[in-house]
C-alpha cells in the first residue's frame, strides 16, 4: 500500500476522466507524478491535461484489466461509477493499489450494498427504503412507506432514472424512468420514504494511510433531478448536528477501509432540539458539490485525495471564507461547442469560471462551473448564481 511518502508513487491511472478527474490529474502533476486517463470517449476532459489517454469500454472487466496490465501504474483511481467494478479485485491481487480499495468501489457502486451496510451492521440512521425488481413489487412497496416515495435504481449515476412518486398511478412511469436511468443488466431499484429536510449536505472525509481520519468544512447543497446544482461552504449547523454526522462518516469509511477522499452526504431533518442527522449517500472520490472547495479551503478536496493517496501529510484544513458554487448547463444538443458571456461572468469580483471541455452538449449536460467567494454565505451564491446565468452554451458557428 502506499504508505511511505519518501517513496509515493508517482504512475497513477484514472478510470474515469470527466471534470472531476481533470482536476485530480491536475493535482497530481502538480506533485510529480505521471497520469493515464482512461474513458470510453476521446477527447474526455482529464485526457486534455493527462500524460496518456486510453480509450477503453469501461463497462468490460477484460478491457479494463487489459490496460491496467499495459501500464502497470503504482495506483488506479476510480473517478466513475459506471466501470467494470468486479475486475477491480483482480487487478488488487496484482499488487495494484485501488482507491480507496476494490472492496469499498464495488460496495459504493450499488445503493443497495451500501444501504445495507449503512443500515445493517453500521446502524445508521438512514431513510426507511425497501427494494422492487418489478413494477408491481414498486407499487406495494411505495404504498407501504407512505407517499411521496424517491424512487432510485440501484446501480445509476448523477441522478439518472431517479424520481418523486406521488400516487399509485405514477409508479408505472417511475419504473419505466429508473430501467432507462439503470446502469449494468439487473432490474431492480430502492425506494425510500420522501423525506422533509432543512438542509443536504456533504461532509468530504479524507481517510489516510496512517493518521487520525479528517474532515472538511461541511458544504451545503441543493439537488434537481437528482443531480447537483449549487453547494456552498462552510454550511452552517449546530454543533451536534456536526458530530453526529462526522461520526456516522468515520463509522462508514473505517469500514470501507482504504485511503482518499469520501465524499458522504446526509439530511438535516428535524425541528429544533429534535434534529436528525440521516445519511443519504457516499462517493468514494473527490465529490461534484466539492468543486467549491477550489476556492473555499486551503487544500482543495482533489489534493486532499492525492496526498491521502499518496501518504503525504496533511497539517491542516480550513476554510478561506464563505464560497459557493453553480453548475452552468447547456440548454440544447451541440457536437461543437461555444459558451458567450464567459467575460461578463468573469467581471464579477472574486468569481472563477471552469469550463470542462466537453466536446458535445446536450440539454441539461454540466459544461462547467462558476466558483465565487463573498463576505457572507448570501454574497458568495449570489455571485456564483450570477455568473453561471451570463454564460450560455451552444454550438460553435
Amino acid at each position: 500500500m502506499a504508505t511511505q511518502a519518501g517513496s509515493f508513487p508517482r504512475t497513477l491511472m484514472l478510470l474515469g476522466s470527466g471534470e472531476l478527474g481533470k482536476e485530480v490529474a491536475i493535482a497530481a502533476q502538480r506533485l510529480g507524478c505521471t497520469v493515464i486517463a482512461v474513458d470510453r470517449y476521446p477527447g474526455a476532459p482529464a485526457m486534455q491535461v493527462a500524460d496518456l489517454a486510453e480509450v477503453v469500454a469501461m463497462a468490460d472487466p477484460e478491457a479494463l484489466k487489459a490496460v491496467v496490465r499495459r501500464h502497470r501504474p503504482d495506483v488506479v483511481i476510480p473517478e466513475i461509477e459506471a466501470l467494470a467494478v468486479d475486475a477491480l479485485a483482480e487487478i488488487e491481487a496484482e499488487g495494484i493499489t485501488v482507491i480507496p480499495t476494490a472492496r469499498a468501489t464495488a460496495v459504493t457502486m450499488n445503493r443497495d450494498r451500501i444501504r445495507d451496510l449503512a443500515a445493517g451492521p453500521l446502524g445508521l440512521r438512514t431513510a426507511r427504503f425497501a427494494y422492487a425488481e418489478s413494477a408491481a413489487e414498486l407499487a406495494a412497496a411505495a404504498a407501504a412507506l407512505g407517499w411521496p416515495v424517491v424512487v432510485k435504481p440501484v446501480m445509476s449515476s448523477s441522478g439518472k432514472g431517479q424520481s418523486v412518486v406521488s400516487a399509485a398511478e405514477q409508479i408505472a412511469a417511475a419504473w419505466d424512468a429508473a430501467m432507462a436511468g439503470a446502469r449494468g443488466e439487473g432490474a431492480r431499484v430502492i425506494v425510500e420514504e420522501f423525506l422533509r429536510f432543512d438542509l443536504e449536505i456533504t461532509l468530504l472525509t479524507v481517510k489516510q494511510w496512517q493518521g487520525p481520519t479528517l474532515f472538511c468544512p461541511p458544504i451545503g447543497h441543493i439537488q434537481e433531478r437528482g443531480d447537483y446544482q449549487c453547494s456552498w461552504q462552510p454550511a452552517v449547523l449546530r454543533a451536534s448536528q456536526l458530530e453526529a454526522a462526522q461520526a456516522m462518516a468515520r463509522s462508514i469509511t473505517e469500514n470501507l477501509g482504504g485511503a482518499g477522499l469520501f465524499g458522504v452526504e446526509f439530511f438535516l431533518c428535524g425541528q429544533p432540539g429534535q434534529e436528525e442527522v440521516v445519511f443519504s449517500e457516499l462517493s468514494p472520490r473527490p465529490h461534484d458539490t466539492g468543486l467549491v472547495t477550489l476556492v473555499g479551503q486551503n487544500l482543495n478536496e482533489f489534493e486532499l485525495h492525492l496526498r491521502a493517496v499518496l501518504g503525504l501529510p496533511i497539517p491542516e484544513i480550513r476554510s478561506m471564507g464563505p464560497a459557493a458554487s453553480r453548475v452552468i448547463l447547456a440548454e440544447a444538443t451541440a457536437s461543437e461547442v461555444r459558451y458567450d458571456g464567459v467575460a461578463a461572468a468573469l467581471a464579477i469580483p472574486e468569481t472563477q469560471v471552469l469550463l470542462f471541455g466537453k466536446a458535445e452538449a446536450r440539454p441539461l449536460r454540466r459544461m462547467g462551473v462558476a466558483l465565487a467567494r463573498g463576505d457572507d454565505e448570501a454574497q458568495a451564491r449570489e455571485r456564483a448564481d450570477s455568473a453561471a446565468g451570463l454564460i450560455r452554451v451552444g454550438a460553435s458557428r
